[in-house]
């Protein structure tokens, strides 16, 4: 199963115009997940187009999105439990913010946004995950999208960065 995670948006005009490395990807992703800052809600009904869309609100999303979407998510693929988060919040890093979000669910891999910086490390047990941006890549000089795939042996993580 092949899964594509994205964070961090930012898309702000109706007529949603997806980078075409990301569209790529899209046309042969089984699942969709974004971890918040979508901006609109026509970012929802684009991605919904290529797979089923699971993720979260962050905080620059407004109530059109809250409405659709929770604060976290926990779902199952392929017997790993994931947990999504967007991972704004107050003190401490995006990373700990997010890894506290999840303390009581007993998730596999967690998978948020925020910072816009990819990361893909463990912590304890659990996988660390996030796409960075696809479209607002800020000070890096990529911008970046996540591949999980999984097979009944393992789950192989990666980022895909373009200009």
């Amino acid at each position: 199963m092949k899964v594509l995670v994205i964070s961090d948006t930012h898309i702000s005009k109706k007529e949603v115009e997806l980078p075409k490395r990301l569209i790529i990807e899209l046309s042969s992703a089984d699942l969709i997940i974004h971890a918040g800052d979508w901006s609109i809600p026509e970012v929802y009904d684009e991605l919904s187009i290529f797979a089923p869309v699971y993720g979260v609100y962050g905080n620059v999303d407004g109530d059109d999105i809250k409405d659709i979407l929770p604060h976290k998510q926990v779902i199952e693929v392929e017997n790993h439990k994931i947990g999504i988060v967007h991972g704004h919040g107050e003190k401490k890093t995006t990373e700990k913010r997010a890894i506290e979000v999840f303390k009581e669910d007993d998730v596999d891999i967690i998978l948020f946004g925020h910072s816009h910086i990819p990361l893909l490390r463990y912590f304890k047990n659990q996988l660390l995950f996030n796409p960075g941006s696809a479209t607002a890549k800020r000070k890096l000089p990529y911008h970046s999208f996540g591949m999980l795939e999984f097979t009944d042996e393992f789950v192989e993580a990666r980022h895909i960065f373009y200009k």
